[in-house]
């Protein structure tokens, strides 16, 4: 009983204890430890299967107020300054509603599980790859970046799931320090994991707040988080992600200033070619 236990997680609610024999009070435990667990099974699908509703949902409305302001700024005749200063705003606020719902949507399937279309995976390559599409912010900060190139140690997971995670990182790392600042990742075989580890500079952190930053719109001031472009939600995806994955994100404040970021992943033999899954963009 305490093996089938511990062998399930809030990831995966779907074992039970099933504990066999004639019907004394061990078996009344177990039967009632296993309706239990059916029961937060039940509630915890129903909050996923909500949150990737809601946001698909939310989608139409959106929709539907970007057409009415394209059509709105498109009738002929001249536009008054303030029309167009207030459609931009408006887009502006469409555009920071288009990526929370994106990020709702993400983050509703990396709880719900990566179970789907795992493979080999490297995790060198998206690492280049995340860097690669955000080398123009980072020129544009004059940030000094700094990544081993190589394929490095392979884990099992979604190609796209994980590029998305590393992506993240990436962005975390860029759009959160100061310019003229740096970043370094790491990859390497630890024991029986793979270690991802994303460190860049920036203002000095409170230890405690950071602990605090995988959980969904929690932000460490305006000036960190740069409200405009963000959501709060980079680091709870990147979280998501990896424990889907059967990993861990911890994050921790370096004493001179900036973070830490350190990614452990179950690392997996190559049984075939690891997979080049296109380069994801952030969720901020």
């Amino acid at each position: 009983m305490t093996a089938a236990a511990q062998a399930i997680s809030a990831d995966d609610l779907s074992g039970r204890l099933a504990v066999p024999g004639p019907g004394d009070e061990l078996k009344d435990l177990g039967d009632t430890i296993d309706g239990l667990l059916h029961r937060l099974e039940t509630a915890f699908g129903a909050q996923r299967r909500f949150a990737a509703s809601a946001s698909h949902e939310l989608r139409t409305p959106l929709t539907m107020m970007r057409t009415s302001l394209d059509v709105a700024t498109a009738k002929p005749g001249p536009i008054p300054a303030e029309l167009t200063v207030l459609a931009g705003k408006l887009r502006e606020g469409l555009d920071q509603a288009d990526r929370l719902v994106e990020n709702l949507l993400l983050l509703a399937r990396a709880q719900h599980g990566a179970s789907d279309g795992r493979e080999p995976v490297s995790l060198g390559p998206l690492i280049a790859g995340a860097i690669d599409a955000r080398a123009g912010l980072i020129a544009s900060m004059s940030l000094d970046m700094r990544h081993a190139p190589g394929a490095g140690p392979l884990v099992t997971g979604n190609p796209v799931l994980l590029a998305q995670m590393t992506a993240n990182l990436i962005d975390n790392a860029v759009r959160h320090n100061h310019p003229g600042g740096w970043i370094r990742t790491r990859i390497a075989r630890d024991g029986p994991a793979v270690r991802l580890l994303v460190e860049n500079g920036g203002p000095l952190l409170d230890p405690g707040e950071v602990a605090t930053l995988t959980k969904p719109f929690r932000r460490l001031g305006t000036d960190r988080t740069r409200s405009a472009v963000g959501t709060g939600l980079g680091l709870s995806i990147a979280d998501a992600i990896a424990a889907a994955h059967g990993g861990t994100l911890r994050l921790y404040a370096r004493p001179e200033g900036g973070l830490q970021a350190v990614i452990d992943l179950p690392a997996a033999m190559a049984t075939r070619p690891p997979a080049q899954p296109a380069m994801a963009g952030g969720a901020r």
